[in-house]
């Protein structure tokens, strides 16, 4: 975990207790937003055509639009640098194809039933220990790492118990997917990371700190694996279409 930014954590950020949002508008412009950008982008990567090359930049600047209009943690934002910046990322072919990040997390509990927390150096926000997916490591070996560097605590994963898409959830930034592992711990000592972690610190499923990012969607399943229970892998529920509203969601 690392401040927002940094390349080693999604930045998350605080609208309210218990409930995290990167805009002041509604979430669903950004999401819309980055999808429009992403189809795009991917549109240049695959085509030398001058006007279909055309007809993709002009609906990159219809979404830089709709993202300046959402602003961006509470800040007003311009058009013109937003299509600067993703133009600089478009690729060719299949390496220009965009994708959603990925990052891990890891639900840690003891065996008074806590749940194992850290409090992210870049803004307040309490959360499970997590950190982008990196290259050369499968996804539970990110977690068991993340783990170890942000509160000292060794763990060997158990179960993958989430899938979450952050924009969907309106929790982050950056389109990424979450991959949330049940890990039991198995040696460490508790500590936390100088740089990326103000605190950290085990609670009880009645005692959780605040703000913690999108408690409502994962703290249920979490302790239910900590207490033993087997639980199914939590993960956002296809909609018809797609492109329903953020307060359309169906229920988990």
């Amino acid at each position: 975990m690392a401040a927002v930014g940094s390349k080693r954590h999604p930045p998350i950020v605080p609208d309210g207790p218990g409930s995290f949002s990167p805009v002041t508008a509604p979430p669903d412009l950004l999401r819309w937003s980055e999808a429009l950008a992403g189809i795009a982008r991917t549109g240049l990567a695959f085509t030398d055509n001058l006007y279909e090359r055309e007809r993709f930049q002009e609906v990159l600047h219809v979404a830089a639009d709709i993202r300046a209009a959402a602003g961006g943690a509470g800040c007003a934002l311009e058009a013109a640098p937003i299509v600067q910046e993703w133009m600089r990322s478009v690729g060719a072919g299949v390496a220009g194809y965009v994708t959603p990040k990925v990052a891990v997390g890891a639900v840690v509990g003891n065996d008074r039933g806590e749940l194992l927390l850290v409090q992210r150096a870049d803004n307040g926000v309490w959360l499970y220990p997590t950190g982008w997916a990196d290259v050369g490591y499968s996804a539970s070996e990110v977690a068991v790492k993340e783990v170890l560097e942000e509160t000292g605590m060794e763990v060997e994963p158990v179960r993958l118990i989430a899938v979450l898409d952050g924009l969907r959830l309106g929790f982050t930034q950056v389109p990424l997917y979450s991959l949330v592992f049940h890990c039991r711990v198995v040696g460490g000592e508790l500590r936390s990371h100088p740089l990326e972690c103000i605190d950290v610190g085990w609670f009880a499923e009645g005692s959780l700190p605040e703000p913690l990012a999108g408690a409502t969607r994962w703290t249920v399943p979490a302790f239910k694996a900590i207490r033993g229970e087997i639980v199914d892998v939590v993960f956002d529920r296809p909609r018809h279409p797609p492109w329903r509203r953020h307060d359309e969601l169906p229920s988990p």
